[in-house]
């Protein structure tokens, strides 16, 4: 059901590389499916437009060809001067259920004959092409122009290049409002950033190469993204902050500085159909903040189920998702054999990633069989079973644009213990027993000393079953439903309109 809405309505358009359910690979898909879904409830026409990979099930979706024998041009000296295209696209039937209309540019050479989304050689002309084809689509194919076009990290920063300067005087294109969305800074292109020579430096002032040159392979498609949208935006408010800072900046700070006037940050949202304790399929007993005692079985079955003993006074504590070194893995080393030894702690890690973190907490099982258990592979069901079922996630990131582990634990009982950065700063209020209130435990300083203080401030007042009962309902209570930010995206496009017809 739609939400009333009383102002024009917008037709908006995601650029992206992934969306579930048609694929997914990390949490942009998710992103990607979500908010547009959201914008559609308040009353908006939020499309998206992919590449059509191998893996899309044509047959599943039912797609159709909407544009057939798109020329994208490549700029190239020599042949060829044009790389050719289908449009094609999924209409939804259920607006309650189903994702919003999904756009996709097919190619056999750079998209269909690929077994993996990322990872080529050549993905800077693949990711060119989407960024170029998808503004052919609509300048070619007029019935449907956006008002505003969201483009999403480094991969569709030549949206906004493009529209600035070979689209500038389009009569179509150059009506168009642009949106960059910053998911992670850390990753701008096909290169490592921090280690480039004077000679392949980009400023971004340069034109685009042409498909075929060597160059096009050492634009920084972030810092172009950056320069020339309309708005910039990154999935929370104190991320924005961040990234402004020499720490946090990835050596982009100085220009983020330039264009603080249009940059801002919103909070994802989570999907709250998917993580919702009263109907979730997947757990033993389904609860809600009123019924928490219901919980206890959520909790005997996560024993259960990794083989940990049934231990009603245990401490549960999980890791759930990438096991990598923005997560701040690289402090447990230093901190959870001593407070496995010390404290009845029961561990659970859940997920995968670097081989060094996945070799650790598999060591760490070998050693301690009785109070650390593991599935060091993706699971996405696995992590309602434990957030139904645990204590406390941990979450120690170096950096976190957002973070959506937080919120989906919260949302399911389980309080977070995190760094206090980027989204995690943002959605978790440290515990004040005082003034009872607060909806997690966190620690400034990136120091295993400060997480294992903090893992132990849990510890002691969750002893307290009264009061650790009113935090876990403060947490439950929390807003995170993408309904929330998309009014806030609402209001973040009508700005990029408003910003591109000015000037």
């Amino acid at each position: 059901m739609r939400i009333f809405q009383t102002k024009k309505s917008l037709k908006i358009l995601f650029v992206a590389t992934e969306v579930a359910p048609f694929v997914k690979v990390g949490g942009l898909g998710s992103v990607i499916y979500s908010l547009p879904r959201a914008l559609r409830e308040l009353g908006h026409d939020a499309r998206v437009i992919i590449p059509k990979y191998l893996s899309v099930d044509e047959g599943a979706y039912k797609l159709k060809i909407d544009y057939k024998g798109l020329d994208v041009p490549t700029e190239n000296d020599n042949e060829p001067a044009h790389i050719t295209c289908n449009i094609k696209r999924y209409d939804p039937k259920r607006e309650d259920i189903d994702p919003v209309t999904t756009y996709f540019l097919e190619n056999q050479e750079y998209f269909e004959q690929r077994a993996n989304i990322y990872g080529y050689a050549d993905d800077a002309v693949r990711w060119t092409l989407l960024c170029r084809g998808t503004l052919e689509f609509i300048r070619r194919h007029s019935y449907w122009v956006p008002d505003v076009i969201v483009s999403s990290d480094w991969q569709t920063g030549l949206v906004s290049n493009f529209l600035k300067t070979i689209y500038k005087n389009d009569p179509v294109l150059s009506k168009i409002a642009t949106v960059f969305t910053i998911h992670n800074l850390y990753f701008q292109a096909m290169f490592d950033h921090r280690f480039v020579s004077e000679m392949d430096f980009d400023d971004g002032h340069s034109p685009i190469p042409a498909f075929n040159s060597s160059r096009l392979e050492h634009i920084n498609c972030m810092r172009r993204g950056i320069m020339y949208s309309d708005v910039i935006n990154t999935v929370s408010p104190n991320y924005a902050k961040e990234i402004m800072t020499t720490e946090y900046g990835e050596l982009l700070d100085d220009l983020l500085r330039e264009r603080r006037a249009v940059l801002s940050g919103i909070l994802n949202g989570i999907d709250y159909d998917l993580w919702n304790p009263e109907t979730d399929s997947n757990i033993e007993a389904i609860y809600n903040s009123k019924h928490l005692d219901l919980r206890y079985k959520n909790r005997v079955a996560l024993q259960e189920r990794f083989r940990l003993p049934i231990n009603k006074d245990a401490f549960i504590a999980c890791v759930v998702g990438r096991l990598t070194k923005q997560k701040g893995l690289d402090l447990f080393p230093h901190v959870l054999e001593t407070l496995l030894n010390e404290l009845p702690i029961q561990l659970i890690v859940v997920g995968e990633g670097s081989t060094d973190f996945m070799g650790f907490f598999h060591d760490l099982e070998s050693k301690y069989p009785d109070k650390v258990a593991t599935h060091l592979k993706f699971d996405s069901v696995l992590p309602h079973i434990v957030f139904a079922g645990a204590d406390v996630v941990l979450l120690p990131s170096q950096f976190e644009p957002c973070g959506l582990v937080q919120m989906e634990a919260m949302r399911m009982g389980t309080i977070p213990i995190v760094r206090k950065t980027g989204g995690l700063a943002d959605s978790v209020e440290d515990y004040n027993p005082n003034k009872e209130s607060g909806t997690g435990f966190t620690f400034e300083r990136f120091d295993s000393s400060a997480l294992m203080i903090t893992l132990v401030r849990a510890f002691e007042n969750f002893r307290d079953k009264k009061d650790w009962r009113g935090l876990q309902k403060r947490a439950m209570a929390e807003d995170f439903s993408w309904i929330s930010s998309a009014k806030k995206y609402a209001a973040l496009l009508r700005r990029a309109i408003d910003l591109h017809n000015r000037y």
